[in-house]
């Protein structure tokens, strides 16, 4: 589950923020994640969960927001967001199934944070 290496990584860097603004309490953490970033919000929110239990970060929210693929044709340069969870799609300007540059969908980051 590498849910859990992610949690990690968000929770130190959710803490560096928190040092760095003299803030003492995490109220919201809102996380974006593509459709292709291969993470199950789930198993990240029971992750995020059990490791801020017995912290100063108990009780906060973790909101989540997925983003959809944005594929770009190399043929004809159409913009498409393909069905399912893949990047191989045939475009549906031209029909050109290979070679599509993933304009969104790959993404995971921290869009903001509330603190108090």
């Amino acid at each position: 589950m590498h849910e859990l290496s992610i949690a990690q990584s968000l929770l130190a860097i959710i803490e560096d923020e928190m040092t760095k603004h003299g803030k003492e309490t995490l109220l919201t953490v809102k996380v974006r994640h593509g459709r292709l970033s291969a993470i199950v919000p789930e198993a990240l929110e029971t992750a995020f969960e059990v490791l801020t239990i017995d912290s100063r970060l108990a009780g906060a929210k973790l909101e989540m927001e997925e983003t959809p693929v944005v594929l770009r044709c190399r043929a004809c340069g159409r913009e498409f967001s393909p069905e399912g969870d893949s990047a191989f799609a045939p475009c549906p300007g031209c029909g050109e199934e290979l070679g599509h540059t993933v304009l969104s969908g790959r993404e995971l980051y921290i869009e903001y944070l509330e603190l108090e």
